[in-house]
C-alpha cells in the first residue's frame, strides 16, 4: 500500500509540474519496474503488442473518425437547427437545445470532449442575441458533453468491455435508459432554475409548426448513423467493430448526399483522428504496463486484501469506490482514470458480487462526474476554448447545479441497479 502511496504523491507532483498525463503514466510504470521481480523493459514489447492486437480497440480510431466527418461537415450544426424550435417554449430554450443536441450527437460520437466541442462552437455565439446568463448557459454545454460516453456508442465502454471482458452490446444497452433518464435530469435542472430566475433565461425565438416540421429532415442522419451502428450490433449483423466501419461508411455517404464532403473535410478529419488515437493508445498501453508492473509487485493482491479486511457491506464498498472515483476524477482525465483503475476494482466488486455490466455504467458516470469538477474538467476547458473569452471559473460555476443531477443518478443506480440492467 506504501507504494500506491508513493506513486500517487509522485503521479500528482508531475502532473502539476506540467506534464502530459501519458507522460506521467509512463514514469510511473519504469519507477515501479525498477523494484519488480521482472525487468519491465521485457514486458514493454509484450504489452504494447498485446494491445495492439485487441480487435476490439480497432472501433475506437472508426469512432472518433465518424465522428471528426460528422462535424467538419457541418451535419452536426443542421441538428441544433433543427431541435430549437421543438424546445423554445420550454424554461431555458436554448440551454434545454444545448442538452437535446448533445444526446442526438453523443448517439454518433462515443466522446465527451467532442461533443461539448462540437455543441459550445454552435451554441456560444447564441449567448449575447439572446440574453440568455452565460455561466448557465456554459454549464449546460459543458454538462451535455458528459453524454458523450453514456449514450452509446462510447468510446470508453469498448476500453472498458476490453479491460474486463464485458459484453461491449450489453454495456451499450445497459447505458440506453440512464442516459435517457441524465438528459432528463439536465433539462429539468435548467427549468428549475430558469423558473427561480427567469432573468437567466434567454428571449423567445418566434417560430411556428410549419418551421418546426420543415426542419426534421435535418435530424435524419444522426438517427441513420444510430440505426446503422447500434441496429446492426443488435441485429446480429455486425460486431461492434465492424459497425464501427458501417458507421463510418454511412457517415461518408451522407456528407456526399448533402454535399458537404470534400478533400480538405476527409484530409482534417483523418489528420485529426490520427492524432486523438495516437494520444489514447499510448495512454492505454502505458496503463497496462503500470497495471502490469504493479502486479508483478503484488500491488492488486495488498489493495484487494487490505479493502476486504476493512469488511464492508456492498453499499459501503460501492459508497468507497465511488469516493475515490470522484476524487481521482478531479485529477485525472476520463480515460486515463479508465484505465488505470479498472484493472484494479473490477476484480474485487465481482468478487463482491457486483455485475461487470452493472459496474461499468457506474465507472462512466463517476468518470462523468470528473469532466467538469475542477481543476481538470476537460469538458469545462473545451467549452471555455469555444468560448475564446472570459474566466474558466465561470463555466466551472456553471456546470455545479447539473454535476448535482448526475450525482442524483449514481445515487439512483445504486439504489435499483435494474435502470441499467433493464434489459434482463
Amino acid at each position: 500500500m506504501m507504494i500506491g502511496l508513493a506513486f500517487a504523491i509522485g503521479a500528482f507532483i508531475l502532473f502539476f509540474a506540467g506534464l502530459p498525463i501519458f507522460s506521467v503514466i509512463g514514469i510511473g510504470a519504469l519507477a515501479v519496474g525498477l523494484i519488480s521481480p521482472v525487468p519491465i523493459i521485457d514486458a514493454l514489447g509484450m504489452t504494447a503488442w498485446g494491445h495492439s492486437q485487441n480487435y476490439v480497440l480497432i472501433s475506437v480510431p472508426l469512432f472518433i473518425l465518424l465522428g471528426e466527418i460528422f462535424v467538419r461537415s457541418g451535419i452536426a450544426g443542421e441538428m441544433y437547427d433543427a431541435v430549437a424550435p421543438w424546445l423554445n417554449r420550454i424554461p431555458g430554450r436554448l440551454m434545454q437545445t444545448n442538452v437535446a443536441t448533445s444526446t442526438i450527437f453523443a448517439a454518433t460520437s462515443g466522446s465527451s470532449l467532442a461533443t461539448a466541442a462540437t455543441i459550445g462552437s454552435i451554441a456560444i455565439p447564441q449567448i449575447k442575441r439572446h440574453g440568455y446568463n452565460e455561466r448557465i448557459f456554459l454549464g449546460s454545454i459543458a454538462a451535455g458533453g458528459t453524454l458523450g460516453i453514456l449514450i452509446p456508442p462510447s468510446i470508453n465502454m469498448i476500453v472498458y468491455g476490453s479491460i474486463t471482458n464485458t459484453s461491449i452490446p450489453e454495456l451499450y444497452l445497459a447505458g440506453i435508459v440512464p442516459g435517457l433518464i441524465l438528459m432528463a435530469l439536465f433539462m429539468l435542472t435548467t427549468c428549475v432554475l430558469c423558473m427561480l430566475r427567469p432573468d437567466w433565461d434567454g428571449k423567445v425565438i418566434e417560430t411556428d409548426w410549419q418551421m418546426r416540421l420543415r426542419t426534421l429532415p435535418r435530424l435524419l442522419p444522426p438517427l441513420v448513423l444510430f440505426t446503422v451502428v447500434v441496429g446492426s450490433i443488435y441485429a446480429g449483423l455486425a460486431t461492434p467493430t465492424e459497425a464501427a466501419a458501417l458507421g463510418v461508411l454511412a457517415t461518408l455517404v451522407l456528407a456526399l448526399v448533402k454535399g458537404r464532403m470534400s478533400f480538405a473535410v476527409l484530409n482534417s478529419a483523418l489528420f485529426a483522428t490520427a492524432k486523438t488515437n495516437a494520444i489514447l493508445i499510448i495512454i492505454i498501453v502505458f496503463a497496462a504496463l503500470l497495471n502490469f508492473a504493479l502486479g508483478l509487485i503484488g500491488f492488486s493482491r495488498a489493495l484487494d486484501g487490505f479493502i476486504m479486511n476493512l469488511d464492508l457491506g456492498k453499499y459501503e464498498l460501492i459508497l468507497l469506490v465511488v469516493l475515490i472515483y470522484l476524487v481521482l476524477g478531479c485529477f485525472l482525465e476520463g480515460l486515463s482514470l479508465t484505465v488505470l483503475t479498472v484493472p484494479v476494482l473490477a476484480p474485487i466488486m465481482a468478487k463482491a458480487g457486483f455485475d461487470p455490466v452493472w459496474f461499468g455504467i457506474m465507472v462512466i458516470l463517476v468518470t462523468e462526474a470528473g469532466l467538469i469538477t475542477p481543476p481538470v474538467g476537460m469538458n469545462c476547458y473545451v467549452v471555455q476554448a469555444a468560448r475564446g473569452r472570459g474566466s474558466l471559473v465561470d463555466v466551472f460555476i456553471g456546470v455545479s447545479p447539473y454535476l448535482i443531477s448526475l450525482l442524483v443518478l449514481v445515487g439512483i443506480i445504486i439504489a435499483w441497479p435494474g435502470v441499467v440492467l433493464w434489459y434482463r
